[in-house]
């Protein structure tokens, strides 16, 4: 049975480096040369890598404003893109 492997250290990646890493998983897991024990335990990194991503790409979203235009249209100020109009 494979060991239960931590990948604390996927919580300190940027999105760049958890994307390139998932990336190069992706890769070796479609030529299918690597053993069922390794494919495993790959697989789980890919999946904290995933989820890496998909945290930080919701923290980016979250991040985005909208910038809202006085009636001269000048740069007025700027709300959450989820923000009320």
């Amino acid at each position: 049975m494979a060991k239960k492997t931590d990948h604390g250290d996927v919580d300190e990646m940027s999105f760049e480096q958890a994307l390139k890493e998932l990336e190069q998983i992706v890769d070796r897991l479609e030529r299918g040369d690597v053993e069922l024990e390794e494919s495993i335990a790959i697989y789980e990194r890919g999946e904290a890598l995933k989820a890496r991503c998909d945290l930080l790409l919701k923290q980016a979203e979250a991040k985005v404003e909208k910038i809202t235009l006085d009636a001269d249209g000048k740069p007025a100020g700027a709300q959450a893109l989820d923000g009320a109009d």
